[in-house]
């Protein structure tokens, strides 16, 4: 046996080890590897819930799907760094690279067809462990075991280097980044034999990126040389675009190297302290056993019963809620606005990366269940940002606004949060803030204002820009009337409604309607140029239900419920097929409908307003039965920060939030034999299938609380009170469980 297998063989058997945790814990369920093949994008590393540091390995980067700067067909590792997005469909972050070494100095990073001539390496997965909180992985050509895990504010590593390794470094390059990132100014200073500093500032999808770090290292460096991209730069500390550094030591002590990597949005003796606050010891195995309770503490806010793959699906997809938002301020309360300027102690934690044309649907709507003590965090924060910029944020990154999808967002989450009784805030301010996005003078809400529909020979994505416009309109109205503000409910209200005015009857289809009445021809419902027609990622097909606030108006422009019915069916049925030209992100496509996409995410939930809620129970398991697995590619689109999950989450536990701020959930059907909410420290709300099976897919009637429940839809009230949901499951629809117009999901309809 050769040494390199020997050592391979070594190091790979050994068992992380990490304090005892309870047989209850969660965490062995999660899997981060699911999505980080496809085009799920996810973030594949360390990190705990909602912390401002993910750590994690990058590959070299070879397109679209390596937005998180990992995707599962690579077998190479650049290095491991310390921000990451996961799910989006634009890359950026990935800061502060560190990699081990041994050998020959290489300093640029090499490429995937020549891998000796850099100092990347090659992986394979059969050497790789992936869990919440802790990645671990065998870098081949060093014959180095790297080690991850994470507090909120610091990276911590661990490398095990083969014993009596010829020239042992690290690589510390600020001047690498992944597809759309580059540096723009970036400095490093050795403070001592064991301490470096520095800031690495950048420009990518996000513009003005600040990011500054500490690195505490377990044993002195016995040698740095700082560079300058490949020269020299003299001295203890340097400043320039690239900036390298390597790390040299004679030997490695034990075999065994630690760095801890502290970062801020505000300076680097924030970093520093941010080291001091959450990690000032050296153990690696209780920061894994910390961030594993983190971890569990979290998923155990919901206990599901089902198999065990359907476990893993679950709360993996748990795990993928809790990735962003991240926290964006240091363990002092320090952060840096939009405006660029530092703000103390501002009274509430504030956080980044808000992918809200995605999550106002169904993530922000689930954190009003499982983390009330976020949301009006999370609100507090949007002021924050409109007092700084003048506007609610769209997609807002690392202090950035990166005006990122249509629509204005921000609204229904703050009116969610409002009406379900969140008032942490300036509320006053909030109804300012909402009312300010809708009367902006741009991208078609001119017309709106005018209560016109928009002309697409005017404005791009006409059609989309125009329903979604709808959406966060009936927020405002809906919140306009919780604050006694009558005038603006009526306008709001008349908004609303001008979702119609893209509806050809005689097509039967929302579509682009002309500045001369008259709508664009030739029209071909399934065609989809990305962001250059009358969509936005989608098209006619998918967009013609996006009326989440009114179904029942929807309902009524088909004629009545057999013509909306019909139509809906043949979304399911018909080809699922896509044009040459089409968004990527039209994926998990059952017939015309798109799974991995969101505008589509309520649609088949919508057959409950007409009366036929098996026929959304029919779909709803077909989905969630095929298209989240526990592989690699067990994501049928961009993951979306959350959305994607969420989706799986609520729908698997049997409800969704179709109308994103009414408080009510459309009933569907669970895939889940029982889920035990934790709403409160003393209150639960269970949901329980009878009978639930692959075949028992339908709800034959239900009992809430022991009384009979005819209705096919759940009240937000009626959860966090606590109590218990009982949902009878057959093989044949029932021909009277939520039928009866009564017992039919309410939209509170503005006409």
């Amino acid at each position: 046996m050769s040494r390199k297998t020997a050592y391979l063989t070594l190091i790979c058997g050994v068992i992380f080890s990490t304090a005892s945790v309870a047989q209850t814990n969660l965490t062995q369920y999660v899997d981060p590897i699911i999505g980080s093949s496809g085009h799920g994008h996810v973030f594949v590393g360390a990190n705990v819930p909602f912390g401002a540091v993910q750590l994690g390995p990058i590959n070299v980067f070879e397109g679209w799907d390596w937005c998180s700067g990992y995707h599962y067909s690579s077998n190479t590792i650049v290095g491991f760094t310390h921000t990451h997005l996961s799910g989006t469909g634009i890359g950026d972050l990935n800061d502060v690279l560190i990699m081990p070494a041994t050998g020959t100095l290489h300093l640029n990073k090499g490429t995937k067809e020549d891998t000796e001539n850099g100092y990347l390496s090659t992986f394979s997965h059969d050497h790789e462990v992936t869990k919440a909180g802790y990645y671990s992985v065998v870098l081949d050509k060093y014959h180095i075991k790297a080690e991850l895990t994470a507090t909120e504010r610091v990276g911590f590593h661990r490398y095990t280097f083969a014993p009596n390794q010829d020239k042992p470094h690290v690589m510390l390059d600020l001047g690498d980044g992944i597809g759309w990132d580059r540096p723009v100014d970036t400095y490093i200073k050795q403070v001592d034999p064991t301490t470096l500093v520095g800031y690495r500032y950048s420009a990518g999808w996000a513009k003005d990126q600040r990011l500054y770090f500490a690195i505490k290292l377990s044993q002195p460096i016995d040698h740095l040389v700082l560079y300058d991209s490949t020269v020299v730069v003299p001295g203890v500390a340097g400043k320039a675009v690239r900036m390298k550094a390597v790390l040299n030591f004679k030997s490695i002590n034990k075999n065994v190297l630690q760095l801890k990597v502290g970062i801020s949005p505000v300076s680097y003796e924030n970093a520093l302290a941010n080291i001091t606050a959450e990690a000032p010891g050296w153990s690696f195995d209780e920061i894994v056993a910390q961030s594993t309770s983190k971890w569990n503490k979290e998923l155990s806010k919901i206990q599901i019963k089902g198999s065990d793959d359907v476990k893993k699906v679950f709360y993996t997809a748990m795990y993928h809620t809790m990735i962003a938002p991240s926290i964006y301020n240091d363990a002092n309360g320090d952060y840096l606005g939009t405006d660029k300027k530092v703000y103390h102690q501002p009274g509430f934690n504030n956080y980044t990366t808000f992918s809200l044309w995605d999550t106002y649907r169904a993530f922000h709507p689930l954190y009003t269940i499982l983390h009330p003590d976020k949301v009006s965090d999370i609100v507090n924060t949007f002021l924050a940002i409109y007092k700084q910029q003048g506007l609610l944020p769209v997609w807002h990154l690392m202090g950035n606004e990166t005006n990122t999808m249509i629509g204005y967002h921000a609204v229904p989450i703050i009116v969610d949060a409002y009406l379900k009784g969140f008032r942490n805030y300036d509320t006053a301010l909030a109804y300012e803030a909402i009312k300010k996005s809708a009367m902006q003078q741009t991208d078609g809400i001119e017309y709106i204002q005018q209560l016109k529909y928009i002309p697409a020979d005017k404005v791009g994505e006409a059609v989309a820009k125009g329903l979604e416009y709808a959406i966060d309109d009936y927020c405002i109205a809906q919140m306009a009337k919780a604050m006694h503000k009558m005038d603006d409910y009526a306008y709001f209200s008349k908004r609303a409604e001008l979702y119609s005015n893209y509806f050809d009857p005689r097509v039967q289809f929302m579509r682009g309607k002309l500045a001369d009445g008259s709508f664009r021809t030739p029209f071909d419902p399934i065609a989809s140029v990305h962001r250059k027609d009358d969509y936005t990622e989608g098209n006619g097909w998918q967009y013609t239900w996006l009326v989440p606030q009114d179904p029942e108006g929807l309902i009524q422009l088909f004629g009545g419920e057999a013509g909306f019915t019909k139509k809906l069916d043949s979304l399911f049925t018909m080809k699922a097929v896509k044009e040459a030209g089409s968004s990527p992100d039209i994926s998990g496509l059952v017939g015309q409908y798109a799974q991995g996409n969101e505008p589509d995410h309520h649609t088949p939930y919508l057959y409950a307003y007409a009366g036929q809620p098996w026929k959304t129970a029919r779909v709803i398991r077909s989905i969630t039965d095929s298209l989240y697995t526990s592989k690699p590619d067990g994501l049928c689109g961009n993951e979306d920060l959350g959305q994607m999950s969420s989706w799986y989450v609520f729908s698997a536990m049997g409800f969704y939030p179709v109308n994103p701020a009414n408080g009510n959930y459309v009933i569907g059907s669970p895939q889940v034999d029982d889920a035990v909410i934790h709403v409160s420290a003393t209150k639960t709300f269970e949901i329980k299938a009878e009978g639930n099976s692959k075949t028992n897919i339908y709800i034959q009637r239900a009992e809430l609380n022991g009384k009979t429940y005819p209705f096919s839809y759940l009240k937000h009230t009626d959860i966090i009170a606590g109590g218990k949901l009982t949902l009878f499951m057959g093989d044949q629809p029932s021909a009277t469980w939520g039928v009866k117009m009564e017992d039919r999901p309410k939209s509170d309809a503005l006409r």
